[in-house]
């Protein structure tokens, strides 16, 4: 195990501890000798960690140490690696553009030995986008996020259009498609608009009278009993 990563691994495990802890336990949960607990210990307290204790007594994590944000597992970098490269290839070009964005910030900071880790992540996004929308997604997240009500141009699988009001709380990225998820007022039921399918919209000042999150709650219970 990387240094870097066994030191994640003992502020984890100290995290998981209220009271403290002996150093013969954390040792034998990091899988470590006791010697090299208290070097790594010394070297966390450096680092600017709020560990308090010593040997015999033992060791806690003060409450409201905020993990350095340059500490990140081998598993945990290929994970983000990941995700900025299926974003890059499943989403609109904005968002793509924030994905990289963020690793990037993120690589930044890293030791010189995660930053060779997060360029050659053995990971691939196989993911290619098969329908291109004419609808700016960007705008979409933005009413998303200040729960805007949508006017919405719209057509179905046979090419009819037709006019309508959705409140959207979520958007969904497949493989195929971009999907929007939104209480529609025409039909007064929660309905999904493809992406590609949206003609024209336009986001209204108004907001929709329920909250996000609550339409999300009940969405999610509706396609749990639809699935059941």
């Amino acid at each position: 195990m990387a240094r870097s990563e066994r030191l994640l691994t003992l502020l984890q495990t100290l995290r998981r501890y209220r009271r403290p802890v002996s150093g013969a336990t954390l040792a034998e949960e990091t899988g470590v000798s006791l010697r090299t607990l208290y070097r790594d210990i010394a070297s966390l307290q450096t680092q600017g960690a709020m560990i308090e204790g010593e040997p015999g007594i033992g060791y806690v994590l003060k409450p409201g140490f905020m993990l350095p944000p340059m500490m990140f597992s081998q598993d945990e970098i290929e994970a983000l690696v990941l995700g900025s490269r299926w974003v890059a290839r499943a989403t609109d070009s904005r968002l793509a553009a924030a994905g990289a964005d963020a690793l990037a910030k993120i690589a930044a900071v890293l030791p010189a030995e995660m930053r060779e880790a997060v360029d050659q992540a053995a990971v691939v996004v196989a993911t290619r986008r098969i329908t291109e929308d004419k609808a700016d997604l960007s705008l979409m997240r933005k009413a998303i996020r200040t729960e805007r009500m949508v006017q919405l141009t719209y057509g179905d699988v046979n090419g009819a259009i037709s006019t309508r009001r959705i409140w959207p709380f979520a958007l969904g990225y497949f493989d195929n498609a971009r999907i929007i998820m939104a209480w529609c007022e025409l039909r007064q039921d929660f309905r999904h608009f493809r992406a590609d399918r949206i003609v024209d919209f336009a986001v209204l000042e108004a907001r929709y009278p329920r909250r996000r999150v609550t339409l999300a709650r009940e969405w999610n219970a509706r396609e749990g009993m639809l699935h059941d």
